[in-house]
């Protein structure tokens, strides 16, 4: 067994499920967009604005979290700069090896200079379609309903969804500050949603209690869950995620980050794991929490104790919960498992 090193995550091939557009900017391409598009940036130069957008330690809530985006989103208002944007993540992504990645954003944040919905999902589909080409990754987008949006923007974005489903468009989440807007509000949009059989994942139980999760998947049909860090406080539901395997999409530095945990021991994803929960390793926002893919899976090790069979696990589950067709599915399962057995030394196993 190979003992867990940098390198060799690094070259094992994995999933993200969980990763947001605007939150995933090159720090360079923010000051290249602002001086393109005549952006007044509030900070100018590239150290004072990483300190501006990219979190140390733990900030006082997930809403100032949310507020390090007014930065990322100000330069993110013309198409070009949202192509841009999706095939550097794509190409970030690729360099470690992530051979699937579902991006999430939401359109109505992208309306400043008039661009239209549909004009920027056609620009960030763009963007990951030329990485596609370029690289060996495939993608895929998830549009984001807002909790503290109308709901009727929650009803336009759905019908948006549900138009791009053979086009680039995998699934519908809804994001935004959790604590005191319950997705129960945005029902119609789910209906929407679920009737016309487009995946579903929702941020839940990472600001707010088991109840918000109950919501999420007894109301809102969801397929995964975004986070679900405090899941583990009502065990009868926690049953019966395990049960229909809905998978967790888990950010253990943002969840530190936005103060869901007093420190990152606290994080349930030992207990989770050894309870025998589907899990996936993301993360989250790669410039604003400032990590990497591999930056979590060696967070996992050092915090838990994780090895190689056991981010073997993580990588797999990632992979069976992923928004693809199951055919595609299936094939890119056996290619990445056949993979790792191989660059572990392990027994090949039938997944």
């Amino acid at each position: 067994m190979k003992p867990v090193r940098r390198d060799f995550l690094l070259e094992l091939p994995k999933p993200e499920l969980h990763c947001h557009l605007d939150g995933s900017l090159r720090l360079d391409t923010i000051l290249d967009l602002a001086q393109k598009d005549k952006v007044d940036l509030p900070y100018k130069d590239r150290d004072t604005l990483s300190k501006a957008v990219t979190v140390k330690g733990q900030v006082k809530n997930l809403e100032t979290y949310i507020d390090k985006f007014q930065i990322t989103l100000s330069v993110l208002q013309t198409a070009d700069a949202l192509e841009r944007a999706a095939f550097e993540l794509a190409e970030d992504a690729a360099a470690e090896n992530v051979r699937l990645l579902e991006v999430r954003y939401s359109p109505i944040l992208h309306q400043k200079r008039g661009m239209t919905p549909m004009e920027s999902l056609d620009a960030v589909i763009a963007g990951l379609n030329k990485a596609q080409h370029e690289f060996n990754i495939s993608t895929g987008v998830i549009v984001c309903g807002i909790r503290n949006f109308s709901i009727e923007s929650s009803i336009q974005l759905a019908e948006l969804a549900i138009a791009y489903k053979y086009r680039g468009v995998i699934g519908y989440d809804l994001a935004g500050v959790e604590e005191n807007f319950p997705a129960k509000d945005h029902l119609q949009a789910f209906y929407l949603i679920r009737n016309n059989n487009v995946n579903v994942t929702l941020h839940a139980g990472e600001a707010y209690g088991p109840a918000s999760i109950h919501q999420a998947i007894h109301y809102c049909g969801a397929n995964r869950i975004g986070h679900g860090t405090r899941l583990r406080e009502d065990g009868d539901l926690m049953n019966y995620v395990n049960d229909h395997r809905i998978c967790l999409e888990v950010c253990l530095t943002s969840n530190y980050q936005t103060g869901s945990l007093a420190k990152i021991e606290n994080h349930p994803l030992k207990f989770y794991h050894d309870y025998g929960l589907r899990l996936s390793l993301n993360t989250d926002n790669r410039l604003i929490s400032g990590v990497t893919l591999v930056d979590e899976y060696m967070l996992a090790h050092k915090t838990f104790n994780f090895n190689m069979l056991d981010f073997k696990d993580f990588i797999i589950s990632g992979f069976k919960s992923a928004f693809l067709e199951h055919r595609e599915r299936t094939k890119l399962i056996k290619e990445v498992a056949h993979q790792i057995d191989d660059y572990l030394g392990v027994g090949s196993h039938k997944y």
